[in-house]
């Protein structure tokens, strides 16, 4: 079996890019919770809790006719589980990056894998305070918990991590599940801000498990000294071109309901 390397110039600039496409997200989402709080009336002005044919109506008005920006970002229960939910996939991610980061094969192994780590690590703390951030503004409780379905599968999984290939399996997983609820959620919260906030975080996850796709698909075919800038495109797989990127509309049929992280 060969050895497994991983060159360092290429996760330097594939942090970097990942850097940048988060710094754009970034920014999106932080006007986003801004135009959110700015129109999002107080708690005690408005019935969020009721989720019967009040809240259709509010959001049925907003869509139509928009205008009133308060009516537009009142956020439903479903929008505030929706936040809760992402929060506490964003905890999951974490704790697992930071358990990554505590291997010795990654600790004490290459020091530009572990910086990717902690960039990605910085990134995925973000996202969870800002779905916190709009959950609190809209009348609901932090999520402090990571996900208890995937949670088990990542508890199950961590005795059995021994390679950095391992590693990027279970983060794949987890970034997987992030981009797919984000995606689908757009459709499904009740408000422009909401949605916005929604779709500048998924295309992060969606980039970070390219990268991931790309790197394992290497490992596994024991291309590691592939992994480099410049590359010899003549020696790549066929399907190194779109390993990253498997399909052409991001799916949802593996995305989280609303309700798998809510507070309860």
């Amino acid at each position: 079996m060969g050895v497994e390397r991983i060159d360092t110039r290429l996760l330097e600039e594939l942090t970097e890019q990942s850097q940048d496409l988060n710094s754009d997200a970034l920014r999106i989402t932080e006007s986003a919770l801004s135009d959110f709080r700015e129109g999002t009336p107080p708690v005690s002005s408005r019935r969020w809790w009721h989720r019967g044919g009040s809240v259709a109506a509010v959001a049925g008005a907003a869509a139509l006719l928009h205008t009133s920006r308060a009516a537009a970002a009142t956020a439903s229960a479903d929008d505030i589980m929706a936040l809760q939910t992402a929060a506490s996939i964003e905890n999951l991610a974490i704790s697992v990056y930071q358990t990554a980061a505590g291997l010795p094969f990654i600790k004490d192994g290459n020091k530009t894998v572990a910086a990717f780590i902690a960039k990605t690590t910085t990134q995925h703390q973000a996202h969870a305070k800002a779905f916190n951030s709009a959950a609190t503004q809209a009348g609901g409780k932090a999520q402090t918990q990571p996900d208890a379905k995937y949670a088990a599968v990542v508890k199950q999984t961590l005795p059995s991590i021994k390679t950095p290939a391992d590693v990027v399996k279970l983060a794949i997983t987890l970034e997987d599940v992030a981009a797919q609820t984000y995606t689908k959620n757009v459709s499904q919260v009740s408000n422009g801000d909401l949605r916005k906030l929604f779709a500048s975080v998924a295309p992060v996850e969606a980039q970070h498990r390219a990268t991931l796709l790309a790197v394992q698909a290497l490992l596994a075919g024991n291309m590691g000294d592939l992994i480099a800038i410049p590359t010899d495109v003549a020696k790549l797989p066929a399907a190194a071109g779109s390993v990253g990127f498997p399909d052409a509309f991001y799916p949802t049929k593996n995305a989280s309901p609303i309700t798998e992280g809510a507070v309860k």
